[in-house]
């Protein structure tokens, strides 16, 4: 039979007391050489606080979900079917579909380098007045016209000698006024 990834549907917020659990079913019930791996598909995201400090952390791609990696048998079946937590398995019919490769990568967050990416998250929007608090520009005022989550920058648009001046800047050069 095929080691194959599956993804199980959890209570959301449970996920790594199911994972915990899974790996004690696995010890005590000897299903070691039926399932291999448990995964919380996690990335890093860094948001944007206050007077522009970045806070980092990790954070769940998929709430409520966990991914594992097993052979596919009535009794591995039913020991992570029964685990306190688990709703069941994702498919068709109730019937545990597995994922295909790239699939699984999408949800990991591999790119072809293998790493993962980082993302940025902020709650700076476009029409927000804010002030520039670094760099040439600091201390002056101006007005968010676009917002790159992507690439952690925005575009404000500072006066400059009575004329508007687009100017990209990083989310840690600008504060939001308050």
């Amino acid at each position: 039979m095929a080691k194959r990834w599956y993804v199980l549907h959890t209570y959301s917020g449970y996920e790594n007391k199911v994972k915990t659990d899974i790996l004690h079913r696995i010890e005590s019930m000897g299903l070691e050489d039926q399932i291999f791996d448990i995964q919380i598909p996690m990335e890093e995201v860094t948001e944007i606080k206050e007077g522009g400090r970045r806070v980092t952390s990790e954070k769940k791609v998929l709430p409520g979900y966990v991914l594992i990696r097993m052979e596919l048998d009535d009794r591995a079946w039913s020991a992570v079917r029964n685990t306190p937590g688990v709703t069941g398995f994702v498919g068709a019919e109730g019937k545990p579909v597995p994922l295909a490769r790239d699939e699984y990568n999408k949800i990991m967050r591999r790119s072809s380098k293998g790493e993962i990416p980082k993302r940025t998250s902020t709650d700076l929007q476009v029409g927000e007045t804010v002030k520039v608090t670094a760099g040439p520009l600091a201390d002056f005022d101006g007005i968010i016209s676009e917002v790159d989550v992507q690439s952690g920058k925005v575009k404000v648009m500072v006066s400059i000698f009575g004329r508007e001046t687009p100017v990209e800047l990083s989310f840690e050069q600008v504060a939001q006024i308050d």
